[in-house]
């Protein structure tokens, strides 16, 4: 008994640590901000249709290959941000930045990824958090494609 009392003592302090680091971790992986509530994304605004040009930049004539070495695609985008200030910026940066950012996800994307509806909008909810990644200030909150052109070469 006495040879085993060291293995059973750091066999529970080695289970308490686990648990204790997973309470500690828990919160952060939830997402719970300071007072221990689960934080909820921020609400969309209703915007008037002058409001809505005044926050939305375009990037124009997108061409690239897919995945498919086969397959091209010439695309332009429309992007809502959250504010204005948010949209200068994002025009600052749009070319040397956000464009990029289009051209990998394209290249990483399959010809049948961009024929449907649904398709296209998982394409742009990962394109919406690869460039949210990179603002400096601001936030993008939507994307559209307002032309899409995907043929074989």
């Amino acid at each position: 008994m006495k040879k085993m009392l060291p293995w059973l003592v750091t066999i529970m302090l080695s289970i308490t640590l686990i648990v204790l680091a997973v309470f500690l971790l828990s919160d952060k992986m939830l997402g719970k901000d300071e007072s221990g509530a689960i934080a909820a994304p921020a609400p969309t605004p209703v915007l008037s249709a002058d409001e809505i040009v005044e926050v939305t930049a375009e990037i124009i004539d997108v061409k690239t290959n897919l995945a498919d070495p086969d397959y091209i695609a010439a695309m332009s985008f429309s992007f809502q941000l959250r504010n204005k200030k948010a949209k200068e910026d994002f025009d600052k940066i749009k070319e040397i930045k956000v464009k990029p950012i289009i051209i990998k996800t394209l290249a990483d994307t399959k010809p049948e990824n961009l024929k449907d509806s649904k398709a296209t909008e998982q394409f742009t909810e990962r394109l919406l958090d690869q460039i949210n990644k990179t603002l400096p200030n601001g936030q993008l909150i939507h994307i559209e494609i307002t032309n899409k052109l995907v043929a074989p070469l």
